[in-house]
């Protein structure tokens, strides 16, 4: 195999740079938000909330969640041109937690962006902590043959000998697991969590709430980070996230009258533009199994990187290969 196809196309690599971008954001350390289904004001005005009665609605929502333990998901995405080429991104299928498992289809600008060859669509699996990603026909041909790649997180820190990265990308794995429930508890951490009133959400009723997270609060609330940083890391952190220009998460979720939340979104405003996200939740304790991939279907990263390393003289080639 040479280098060349080793690498493959900046396409490809774009694809799988922004199904990682996708999976860490909607199940990682903020939940997900965006454009506007909701049917604002909708339905019995109601009256305001009190933040005693917020909390205890959400605080309700984050147990019926947690016990849930799956459902159906839809989730849109919208990067500025400034974020990397920019770009929409869609979503949907199913996703658990407690264990994490996901099985979801991707579709967007944001994987095909510059390449005509690249994907149009990713499907990607998820369970036991490895990653499954169906890179499609055309992506085969530089893969042996196989088009569903393979990324084992916690192997490629293993081979890489960096007990630093091995304990960056095992956290990682963790902060993946942050469900829609650990969302709410980190929501309820919001000082100015407030309730802003009733509305329809697919002709489903629901109150709204939403909340402002500064970088700050939302690393305290980030539990793994504990695990990850020293405290000196996590001030580093916390300054260059400052310096990006990243003020904060502005986060609201739709509650309906069974005490689950039915859409969450969040904006992330930088320098570049905003970031929009949008994740819809349905049929909420829906099977969620996945299945991987034949090992013979498979093509595993961990020997894409092991050839860069031989190419460039060192695991630092992988790093640098934009894969």
């Amino acid at each position: 195999m040479t280098v060349d196809v080793v690498r493959g196309r900046a396409g490809r690599r774009r694809a799988v740079g922004a199904v990682l971008t996708t999976a860490v954001l909607c199940t990682g350390a903020v939940a997900c938000g965006g454009d506007d289904k909701a049917d604002k004001g909708a339905g019995d005005s109601g009256k305001t909330q009190s933040r005693s009665q917020v909390t205890e609605v959400i605080t309700a929502a984050y147990k019926k969640t947690s016990a849930a333990k799956s459902a159906k998901v839809e989730m849109t995405m919208s990067m500025p041109a400034a974020m990397d080429g920019g770009g929409d991104m869609k979503m949907s299928g199913v996703m658990g937690w407690d264990p994490t498992v996901m099985d979801v289809t991707m579709t967007g600008s944001a994987l095909t962006e510059g390449d005509p060859d690249a994907p149009e669509k990713v499907r990607m699996l998820w369970r036991d902590n490895v990653m499954y990603m169906d890179m499609g026909a055309a992506a085969a041909k530089d893969m042996d043959g196989k088009r569903w790649m393979k990324m084992d997180l916690n192997a490629i820190a293993e081979q890489a000998g960096d007990e630093k990265m091995a304990k960056q990308m095992t956290s990682g794995l963790d902060s993946m697991n942050q469900d829609p429930a650990a969302q709410l508890a980190m929501l309820l951490e919001s000082p100015n969590l407030k309730h802003v009133g009733p509305a329809k959400v697919d002709g489903v009723q629901t109150q709204r709430y939403k909340g402002r997270l500064s970088v700050k609060e939302m690393m305290n609330t980030n539990k793994n980070l504990d695990d990850l940083l020293s405290k000196s890391e996590r001030e580093k952190l916390f300054k260059n996230i400052e310096k990006s220009g990243i003020k904060g998460y502005d986060t609201e979720v739709w509650v309906n009258e069974d005490d689950l939340p039915v859409r969450m979104d969040i904006d992330i405003k930088s320098p570049e533009g905003t970031m929009k996200m949008s994740q819809t939740f349905s049929d909420y304790g829906a099977t969620a199994k996945v299945t991987a991939p034949p090992a013979g279907q498979t093509f595993d990263l961990m020997e894409m990187f092991k050839e860069i390393g031989k190419a460039g003289g060192g695991a630092g080639a992988g790093a640098d290969s934009g894969l």
